[in-house]
């Protein structure tokens, strides 16, 4: 099946792709802000460059799309009909150094929570910025949302 639009306009849409900043991740920003926890953002120096890390209880949050990294059972984890070997292969891809950077992170002692893009769609955001702000006072090692 070829795709149904040109090359250079396929380029140009994945180009608009962000990495960070995106409108799951802005919105359990402001709602994790509002429940006054405070946090730094896209931690430089941590494997991964978790999208909020939290110094004071030592743990680290990504916000993961369900596309890109696989929620596995979600219907937004979709593989395209066209190019399914390139596609597959960079969702394995994604998927290896997922695992490799949350294993680096509990390595060097930092708590590693997830929380989905479907989690946040469907999901009140209050209620999900409550989890998480459980999630840190409790001191457990992992979080998926």
């Amino acid at each position: 099946m070829a795709d149904i639009v040109d090359a250079a306009t396929r380029s140009r849409m994945m180009a608009g792709i962000r990495g960070k900043d995106t409108r799951p991740e802005l919105l359990l920003r402001r709602a994790l802000h509002q429940r006054g926890l405070r946090y730094r953002l896209h931690g430089r120096k941590l494997p991964g460059r978790p999208d909020l890390v939290f110094p004071r209880f030592r743990a680290v949050l990504f916000v993961h799309g369900c596309f890109w990294h696989r929620h596995e059972g979600c219907r937004y984890a979709t593989t395209p009909a066209t190019r399914t070997q390139f596609w597959q292969a960079k969702f394995d891809a994604n998927m290896v150094r997922d695992v490799r950077n949350q294993h680096d992170l509990v390595q060097a002692n930092w708590r590693v929570g997830i929380v989905w893009e479907c989690t946040i769609r469907k999901g009140e955001i209050h209620a999900i910025a409550g989890e998480v702000e459980a999630w840190l006072s409790s001191g457990e090692q992992s979080l998926e949302l």
